[in-house]
């Protein structure tokens, strides 16, 4: 991680002296969370492609999301009637196969069989020329100007019964697991909010905080609605598959 935030300096360092200005690759999210940390006074954010993305780019300096190094590369089935039901770990494998590193290719969305892959503008034209077939199903790409409105799931409005707001009884009752289980996803590293790594068991989110939990999704918080007989608390969430 040390080597990530050095880079990260010598952006933001390069940005104030060229005034223009510097992209970093895909972060994952503790990446995300070690840049927050740095608390960098040159102006500098996050962006995915899309609004809630897991994967982003560090943008240091100012600059248009339409100037941003980003492609969207459209994959799908030659014959839909007879593709395979491709999973985004089918689509990443092939990329992953074809010598891509990780670092160049930010979240992939998939809507309907059909792959939005999101990654640096500079792999774009070698993935549209050389992913041919997922799977055992063939498949064409093409360049799209931005994730269609229907292909990102919409989160789900769901309630659940807990008896603090603290983070790990809101994690164990969303994800359904133990306080065991839970107390082991923040031993792991797993839990951040707003992109920020989290290690407080205690943590009390705010309304609109974004809980991500690697390996299980993320969800909003939207705040407790009232309670039970019991005393206990019926918040809401939305909850992103």
């Amino acid at each position: 991680m040390k080597q990530a935030e050095n880079r990260f300096l010598e952006l933001a360092e390069r940005a104030e002296e060229w005034c223009c200005a510097q992209f970093s690759e895909f972060l994952n999210m503790e990446e995300q969370s070690a840049l927050a940390l740095l608390k960098l006074k040159t102006p500098h954010r996050l962006w995915g492609g899309y609004e809630n993305a897991e994967r982003c780019i560090a943008v240091f300096g100012e600059a248009e999301n339409s100037e941003l190094p980003l492609a969207i590369i459209k994959a799908e089935p030659l014959n839909r009637k007879f593709a395979d039901a491709l999973s985004h770990r089918d689509f990443l494998g092939s990329l992953m196969g074809l010598g891509i590193r990780r670092e160049v290719i930010g979240d992939i969305v998939i809507s309907e069989n059909v792959a939005y892959i999101f990654c640096l503008s500079s792999i774009a034209e070698y993935i549209m020329r050389s992913l041919g077939k997922v799977k055992h199903t063939s498949v064409k790409c093409s360049c799209v100007d931005a994730l269609p409105e229907n292909a990102q799931a919409k989160p789900q409005e769901q309630s659940v019964i807990v008896a603090s707001e603290r983070l790990d009884v809101l994690i164990a009752a969303v994800c359904k697991l133990s306080r065991n289980q839970v107390k082991e996803l923040f031993g792991s590293r797993r839990i951040f909010v707003n992109s920020a790594l989290c290690e407080n068991f205690s943590f009390l989110p705010k309304e609109g905080d974004v809980i991500s939990v690697r390996g299980f999704g993320r969800f909003v918080y939207c705040g407790v609605q009232g309670k039970t007989k019991k005393g206990r608390l019926a918040v809401d969430i939305l909850l992103y598959k």
